[in-house]
């Protein structure tokens, strides 16, 4: 955290290289987190990209009163959210035309190397607690995703969700509870 805050003065100060080495130390996470939302990886790094810039400009701002990490995951999930709603004002992209269709079937990257048997109980899991935690409020998605993917702390979570940590722990226990409630239906039906 030390070593983060004397990044931030020095770029307060002008360093603009300072800014780069805070980029290279933090752009994977804010990739991943932008990903939870964005789920188009392209869309993800442009969005990312647009998250680095505004933390940029807003860094003479910054005061330490939390760690940086936390500030700049603040810009990066108010940037993903900002960017789904004009996203949403936008007209639907051009559908792929069937001519682009016939060039998929050979693309590499698209074509399975696991069997449907071996893949088949991991994807229906993974579906099942992904689902789980679209339906959650965005409060409660919000708390588990910092957490479990993102290895937060309950003090770090309430920072960034700006709320009490009893809230947190709360919301947390309540997404917890929900995913093991639909794991449960999901795979009890199996049985």
């Amino acid at each position: 955290m030390n070593v983060d805050l004397e990044l931030v003065q020095r770029v307060q100060a002008g360093d603009k290289k300072a800014f780069d080495v805070l980029i290279l130390k933090y752009q994977q996470r804010i990739v991943h987190v932008i990903t939870g939302f964005v789920h188009d990886p392209v869309e993800a790094l442009d969005v990312a990209q647009e998250a680095f810039i505004k933390a940029y400009r807003a860094i003479p701002n910054f005061r330490g009163d939390s760690a940086f990490y936390t500030w700049l995951y603040r810009i990066a999930i108010n940037t993903a959210k900002n960017h789904l709603t004009s996203r949403a004002r936008r007209p639907p992209a051009v559908d792929v035309d069937a001519m682009d269709a016939t060039n998929f079937y050979d693309a590499p990257e698209l074509k399975e190397f696991e069997t449907p048997e071996s893949s088949l109980m991991s994807d229906e899991l993974k579906q099942t607690i992904h689902q789980a935690i679209q339906d959650l409020p965005e409060d409660t998605a919000t708390a588990i995703k910092l957490r479990e993917l993102e290895g937060m702390s309950y003090e770090e979570i309430a920072q960034v969700m700006e709320c009490p940590i009893g809230t947190v722990r709360s919301r947390i226990f309540r997404a917890r509870d929900a995913i093991d409630k639909q794991i449960q239906e999901t795979m009890g039906e199996g049985e």
